[in-house]
């Protein structure tokens, strides 16, 4: 039986800013767009330690919204826009994460959109294949 590559939109994260989606599943893996620290009303946030916060959220809205949960993130690609933040950030995402180490990627990027301090996308799986 083939597999469907189906959309993902959660109510929860901010909306897209452009011709892309939330995220894709295929069978019970979960790919989530980019977030960046924008709030479903269209604040933009900029502190990094909030940003933080409000970029994890967003994308564990979406993973939940395919199925899968805060443990079943496998891999998060972070791009911050200074690494002189880089500290803060990781205490807001250890603080987010906890005991639970998804796999990471974090390079400083030369620009991001509206000029905010990261972006970020997550690799998850399903808990339950839908």
């Amino acid at each position: 039986m083939k597999k469907k590559l189906n959309e993902i939109v959660s109510n929860e994260a901010s909306p897209a800013l452009g011709p892309y989606c939330h995220g894709r599943k295929y069978g019970d893996m979960i790919i989530t767009s980019g977030q960046i620290p924008l709030t479903k009303d269209g604040e933009y946030v900029y502190e990094i330690k909030k940003a933080t916060e409000l970029v994890l959220h967003n994308l564990l809205s979406i993973v939940e919204a395919g199925g899968g949960s805060k443990e079943s993130i496998a891999r998060v690609d972070i791009f911050i826009k200074d690494l002189n933040d880089f500290e803060q950030m990781n205490e807001a995402y250890k603080s987010f994460f906890g005991e639970h180490r998804p796999t990471r990627v974090c390079v400083q990027a030369a620009a991001l959109p509206a000029d905010v301090p990261l972006e970020a996308s997550m690799i998850a799986f399903a808990d339950t294949d839908e």
